[in-house]
């Protein structure tokens, strides 16, 4: 089971988010997982996966220009079919509380409804999303004046979240044989 975490940073917090991201999904047996920058994530590789998970921090509640011109790309694969129900997730950053988090992973998860992928967020039993994360996927606030990069909690929610997008991978692919299938 394959599962490629892309994300976009440009202060460190939606990389060290990103990590925790993937640190999540390699608690599950079987999960290879493939983390890049968006500057060496590679496109062709995406059909390979079964999950993808894609991050940036928000601007302005959408995403940033390098993640958008990246998933601008992506034209040949929709046209192919090729992302069709491969397993998708978003995450972002922020600099502000209430700084357009939601709009900001709305906008990321889109592309991934145009391309057929299965979208998963976060459901409401986790304790630190019921208080300080979102449904969509993960959101994290990172002010500027803070002394921590991410907040524990937020790095809570990113391994949260990479743990579930490799148990419904998992499932996923096992019943069907393969997410491509």
């Amino acid at each position: 089971m394959k599962i490629y975490v892309v994300y976009d940073s440009e202060g460190e917090h939606t990389k060290a988010l990103a990590e925790s991201i993937a640190d999540g999904a390699k608690k599950v047996s079987g999960a290879e997982v493939f983390l890049d920058h968006v500057d060496q994530a590679d496109i062709y590789k995406l059909s390979e996966m079964d999950a993808i998970i894609w991050g940036c921090p928000g601007h302005f509640g959408t995403i940033s220009s390098g993640l958008k011109k990246w998933i601008d790309r992506l034209g040949y694969l929709w046209a192919e079919g090729k992302l069709i129900n491969k397993i998708g997730a978003v995450f972002c950053t922020t600099a502000t509380t209430h700084g357009g988090l939601e709009a900001t992973m709305l906008n990321l998860i889109t592309p991934m409804l145009h391309q057929g992928m299965i979208i998963v967020g976060l459901p409401g039993n986790i304790p630190e999303n019921a208080l300080y994360g979102s449904y969509y996927g993960v959101g994290i606030s990172c002010p500027i004046e803070s002394s921590e990069l991410i907040s524990k909690e937020g790095l809570e929610l990113g391994k949260a979240l990479g743990e579930r997008v490799a148990k419904v991978t998992k499932t996923f692919t096992n019943e069907q044989g393969g997410a491509d299938k």
